[in-house]
């Protein structure tokens, strides 16, 4: 990652990497390299020094003239899917342009075999767009273990293995060897696992989090921005942690991280053990409540309720809520409109300000649309959700008047380009469950809700990196605390290590070429990996 300046005091942090780009490639070979590439931008001096004239347009850019442009052609492109192949394209032909405009991929496509790389792809778009780590210190890999959808097994044109999902000990293997190989050959590097089943995800995240720093997006980042939510909607209702009572409808890797995360956080804060705390919290999925009588997975087995306490009785969705009386209510079972009105006023009877948080993704997707929630509680309802959604006005409040109501979108990226910022500048050794609570309570601070119970309960997308550095701040100062941090160059003070982050972000803009003979590429390349380290 490099610094914003050349002129911070942190000049000399073995990160920094603002001077000249050395640069061996000329002519078209340049233009090809999509890292070096300035297209348009090329200054006169570089298109003589690097053989670049007649190969350009006569007139020259700036990086935000080229923007304006690309984004014009970028709107031009007819639907989601043209937009995503003009960006891809873009990323092809030129690095530091395709970041300056941003971009990322449509998530909540089932089981696309090999195809799933672009989710990694987009998900480390996210963590050097929204966490300012360099595009070249991070690999996107798929572990290609068949499919278990027909149209890809049956489709000749299909590029990854065209047989069923390898599952049992033979899996297992095959994902020992590649962290294996990752760990031995990038033995600081920092993994983030994303999409793995649900049978899989908790399961191989415990059996390596004790050996090096690993992250789930699906399981702890889903958790950690949800509980963040979560706190921010306690403080606006005046109770804690302690006070919970949560339902959570769909039990799945998402459904069963917000438990997890939610339940640690309610023991840590209580003092209390965490089968304490899972008792403040129930989880429906198909076959209803969970209950001992039914076969749960290892991640659902925590939570799995009495089947005696619930004999004979209704465990569907809304005579669970009448019966329990919660005051937040999660959705993540992908079930359009199944918050519907009856549910929702049966748990508004309860608590005067239910926290409504319906996450499944896409919009279409969702369990309850804000605006309603909104009406079926007047008002009252804390609502955030799993995609993006208008605010809403409706005449609430003592005075009739409108009131217009911000709806927070609770998505992932305000939070996980963040940890792994922390992690790797802090090169830990592991990431540690107090380090996700530091990472919560750090985005629970700067909810805007805090200050205004109409504004969103989570900070929105487009300060997200302000947000990636508070996070970071507060896992780093954890790591240090923990004795897990094991760079030496870590300031103390909150000021000067927020200052420390943002020197080492890495930001869209051109850097000057200097020429350089292929040997001292060479010489030159190597010396600024030895700099920069593995991440």
């Amino acid at each position: 990652m490099s610094p914003n300046t050349s002129s911070s005091k942190f000049r000399n942090l073995p990160l920094s990497t603002s001077g000249p780009i050395d640069c061996a490639l000329t002519g078209a070979a340049l233009l090809n390299s999509a890292y070096l590439n300035k297209g348009s931008a090329f200054p006169a001096e570089e298109r003589r020094q690097f053989n670049l004239t007649g190969l350009l347009p006569q007139g020259i850019q700036t990086l935000d003239q080229q923007c304006k442009r690309a984004y014009q052609q970028y709107s031009t492109r007819a639907d989601d899917l043209a937009k995503n192949t003009f960006l891809t394209s873009l990323n092809d032909q030129n690095e530091v342009l395709y970041y300056k405009i941003d971009g990322e991929e449509i998530l909540g496509i089932g089981d696309q075999g090999v195809g799933g790389v672009l989710i990694s792809v987009a998900k480390l778009v996210l963590t050097t767009l929204c966490g300012g780590i360099h595009p070249n210190r991070a690999l996107p890999v798929v572990l290609d273990c068949g499919t278990d959808n027909e149209d890809l097994i049956n489709d000749d044109l299909y590029l990854g293995l065209r047989v069923k999902r390898v599952r049992g000990e033979r899996y297992d293997n095959f994902v020992d060897t590649f962290v294996s190989a990752a760990r031995k050959l990038y033995p600081k590097a920092y993994i983030h696992f994303e999409d793995f089943g649900l049978h899989n995800a908790r399961r191989i995240l415990d059996q390596y989090r004790p050996k090096f720093a690993c992250f789930n997006d699906d399981v702890q980042g889903t958790g950690c921005v949800t509980l963040a939510a979560i706190m921010a909607g306690l403080h606006v209702s005046n109770q804690k942690l302690g006070d919970i009572r949560m339902v959570v409808f769909g039990a799945g890797s998402a459904g069963v991280g917000i438990a997890d995360q939610v339940r640690d956080a309610i023991a840590a804060e209580g003092g209390i053990t965490h089968e304490e705390a899972a008792k403040q919290i129930w989880l429906i999925d198909k076959p209803g409540l969970l209950t001992t009588a039914i076969d749960t997975s290892e991640a659902q087995k925590g939570f799995a309720k009495d089947a005696s306490e619930w004999k004979d009785k209704d465990t569907t969705l809304l005579s669970v809520i009448e019966t329990i009386q919660p005051n937040v209510l999660i959705g993540t079972s992908t079930v359009p409109g199944a918050f519907t009105e009856p549910i929702v006023r049966a748990m508004a009877k309860h608590t005067p300000r239910p926290i409504i948080l319906p996450l499944s993704n896409p919009t279409r997707l969702h369990e309850a649309k804000p605006a309603d929630l909104l009406a079926w509680t007047d008002g009252k309802a804390l609502v955030a959700t799993g995609s993006p959604f208008d605010p809403v006005t409706g005449p609430w409040g003592d005075s009739g008047a409108d009131v217009t109501i911000d709806i927070a979108e609770c998505n992932n990226s305000v939070v996980f380009p963040g940890i792994g910022l922390g992690c790797v500048l802090a090169r830990v050794e592991h990431l540690t469950d107090r380090m996700l609570v530091a990472a919560v309570e750090g985005l629970a601070a700067l909810s805007p809700a805090l200050a205004d119970s109409t504004a969103p309960l989570l900070p929105d997308v487009s300060s997200v990196r302000d947000v990636s550095v508070r996070i970071a701040r507060c896992v780093i100062q954890t790591a240090v605390e923990e004795g897990e941090a094991t760079e030496e160059a870590i300031p103390s003070s909150d000021e000067e290590l927020e200052e420390w982050i943002r020197e080492q972000m890495w930001n869209p803009v051109y850097r000057p070429l200097k020429f350089v003979k292929m040997e001292g590429a060479t010489r030159a390349a190597r010396g600024e990996l030895k700099r920069v380290g593995t991440i």
